[in-house]
């Protein structure tokens, strides 16, 4: 095992040239990490599975990035090479059966890769443990991973409890629950006390740790609370009255099915973050103290002001919902052998109107037409463990690659052209929405394709049974999206339809 400093470590004297490699930049925290890493001077190399996920963010630029899986040793080994830092962002938060396993494999191969490539400092964002009694299996898995990666590198692991910022899953479920829920049963450990942290603060804890040698287990977090006075608080910073009612039950998993359909966190991922606080989990912040004096954690009440204040000013950098997980995917490589339904129409607007549009659907926006069709499609996703509609999206109009649009995900964006978003709903096949805007005589061309890939008989039979009813919705969708494209100021002419 390494052996890590137990007191203060002085400050590594490192010049604006360090190399570091970033682990999950498409995640919720890695997204925010990256930028802040290129402000103080750090060359930033990313690892990620799929290099169009990172395409349009403002700092694509800036870095380097490799595609690879930190699950596979080779790949790995490259992107570690002339690396002196390494952040270990990547872990489920799936309930699926093989998750912890799967945890392990990427653990090992990251560890193994950056013992090999003389990496000297990896930092890994763990979570919290109880004091008392076993973890939950997922912040098992969580605490394995760190131990993995300190008994083979050079290592930080920062232990925090739940993440609050705009855009969070901890702060989603929070904001759900009470703004919806005027009157609350809950279980009994409802009153169980957690160490919350703001994500500012969890950023300057992973950005100053660059800069110093490896320091073992690090827990932070703001002062605890309960979740009951975390769900009060959010409701006195809103201006809600909300009542709570606590039971003599403890009913993890039926709570995490009320958090799933309440809110937009989905099944798999609820039922860890419940089961994640079913027992208390409570820093221990007096090393975080005395290793970064200058870091004082804000409360949690202050996180929570600063996010409600990020989300009315349209400034989520990231969002929960963005992290695709060891979660299936797919690609549209080839249109030959779908089927396709393609509607046109000429619009009166610029491109760049048009492309505004269709990229401003969803969320609080909405579908445009037929908005109850769309919430009873979802609603019925949501019952069979899809996401749903209540996902909604990080920004009203921004589209990132890789981003969540309801229960739909950004697969491509070219601005001010293109727009794909690919389904994530439960069907039984694979399907798309394709969207182009092209300019023609002076006004644009809005080209608008479902596209679907039958799996077997059923996918066939979903299809055309449901014919009738999209060919209505998605008919009525493109004139809807004309017809806003052309509220734009912008020289109007006359519109047809092909």
């Amino acid at each position: 095992m390494f052996e890590t400093a137990q007191r203060i470590p002085a400050r590594v004297q490192y010049n604006l040239g360090v190399l570091v490699l970033l682990t999950g930049a498409t995640g919720y925290v890695g997204g925010r990490l990256a930028p802040r890493l290129l402000e103080r001077g750090y060359r930033v190399r990313v690892l990620a599975r799929d290099a169009n996920r990172l395409a349009a963010r403002p700092w694509r630029e800036q870095v380097e990035v490799c595609e690879g899986d930190v699950g596979n040793y080779d790949s790995v080994r490259r992107a570690l090479d002339g690396v002196e830092v390494a952040y270990y962002l990547v872990h489920s938060m799936q309930a699926d059966a093989d998750f912890a396993a799967r945890d392990r494999q990427n653990a090992q191969a990251f560890a193994q890769a950056a013992r090999a490539a003389g990496v000297r400092h990896v930092i890994y964002l763990g979570g919290l443990l109880p004091r008392d009694g076993a973890p939950s299996l997922h912040l098992s898995s969580r605490a394995e991973v760190g131990q993995i990666l300190r008994e083979a590198t050079p290592c930080t692991e920062f232990r925090a409890g739940p993440i609050i910022g705009s855009g969070s899953a901890s702060f989603e479920m929070v904001r759900y629950l009470t703004e919806r829920l005027p009157v609350m049963i809950t279980p009994r450990w409802i009153d169980n006390l957690v160490s919350p942290i703001g994500i500012r603060d969890v950023l300057r804890y992973l950005v100053e740790s660059a800069a110093r040698a490896p320091m073992g287990v690090v827990e932070i977090g703001a002062p605890p609370l309960s979740f009951r006075a975390m769900m009060q608080m959010y409701a006195e910073a809103r201006g809600l009255k909300r009542r709570i009612l606590k039971t003599p039950v403890l009913a993890p998993r039926l709570a995490a099915l009320w958090v799933g359909l309440v809110t937009p966190i989905p099944n798999r991922i609820a039922v860890p973050l419940v089961e994640g606080i079913v027992q208390s989990l409570v820093a221990d912040a007096s090393r975080a103290q005395e290793l970064f004096p200058d870091i004082q954690p804000m409360s949690y009440r202050a996180a929570v002001e600063l996010a409600l204040t990020r989300i009315s000013e349209r400034a989520v950098e990231t969002h929960w919902s963005g992290a695709l997980g060891a979660a299936r995917t797919y690609t549209l490589e080839d249109w030959e052998g779908l089927i396709r339904e393609v509607r046109t129409v000429l619009v009166d607007a610029p491109p760049e109107a048009v492309f505004r549009t269709f990229c401003s659907l969803g969320g609080d926006t909405g579908w445009l037409v037929w908005n109850w069709a769309w919430r009873l499609r979802g609603a019925i996703d949501k019952l069979f463990g899809g996401p749903g509609l209540r996902r909604g999206r990080r920004h009203p109009h921004e589209l990132l690659p890789g981003e969540a649009v309801d229960f739909w995900r950004v697969e491509m964006v070219v601005p001010p052209r293109r727009l794909r978003l690919r389904a994530e709903m439960k069907t039984p096949g694979k399907a798309w929405l394709d969207f182009e805007a092209i300019p023609e005589g002076g006004r644009t061309r809005l080209v608008q394709t479902a596209l679907f890939e039958p799996r077997g008989l059923p996918g066939a039979l979903y299809w055309y049974a449901l014919y009738p009813i999209h060919r209505v919705i998605f008919s009525d969708l493109a004139r809807a999206i004309a017809r806003r494209a052309e509220q734009e100021p912008s020289p109007c002419m006359s519109r047809s339809e092909s």
